[in-house]
């Protein structure tokens, strides 16, 4: 498997975008209508991943874009997930979570400080997916912020621990506190 960015109007990208479309109408009866414009999703104010399989083909997709607060419920230094998936035949080999890990990771450096995402009901294993990663539910935001099954989610995204700084030199000596001998000693004397 490889992990490509693309631009979200990549001719793959549209391939994958048509298919979760056509997925979406299955289970709510019609597409996400939510405007996206491809420059969305340009860093450094967004991304969009594809992943290929052995055989090349195009077999997960998400990306993130960046937003700011509004009237339609989005925070300052949100990055709003969006078209996270996976074609049928290629399910349950953790892909959605290596893209989600892939998009925080990005967005983080980015300097975005929460990734937000809307789902439906009809779609149990995205809000498992979501859930098992840290996300909870959020105030509801977007163009189906008034769709009972709309649900929100978010998770904040923290910067990354800075990596441990090694110094050279002798280890620590322990404390003369911390020996044996005299822990036994402070104890007899309290027993006294």
């Amino acid at each position: 498997m490889e992990i490509r960015h693309v631009r979200f109007d990549h001719p793959d990208a549209v391939l994958l975008s048509d298919e979760v479309q056509l997925e979406y109408a299955e289970r709510y009866g019609e597409g996400d209508m939510t405007p996206m414009d491809p420059a969305d999703f340009d860093p450094p104010h967004g991304l969009y991943l594809l992943v290929y399989d052995e055989q090349g083909r195009p077999v997960a997709s998400g990306g993130w874009r960046s937003q700011e607060q509004s009237d339609e419920g989005y925070a300052d230094g949100d990055a709003e997930l969006k078209r996270m998936f996976v074609v049928r035949a290629a399910r349950g080999r953790g892909l959605a979570r290596r893209v989600l890990a892939e998009l925080e990771r990005s967005a983080r450096a980015a300097g975005r400080v929460r990734m937000v995402l809307e789902t439906g009901t009809k779609q149990p294993e995205a809000i498992a997916l979501y859930a098992s990663s840290g996300y909870v539910p959020v105030t509801k935001f977007g163009l189906y912020r008034d769709e009972p099954d709309s649900r929100c989610m978010g998770k904040p995204l923290s910067p990354a621990d800075p990596p441990a700084t090694v110094i050279p030199g002798p280890p620590p000596t322990a404390h003369p506190a911390a020996t044996g001998d005299t822990i036994h000693a402070l104890r007899r004397h309290q027993e006294r």
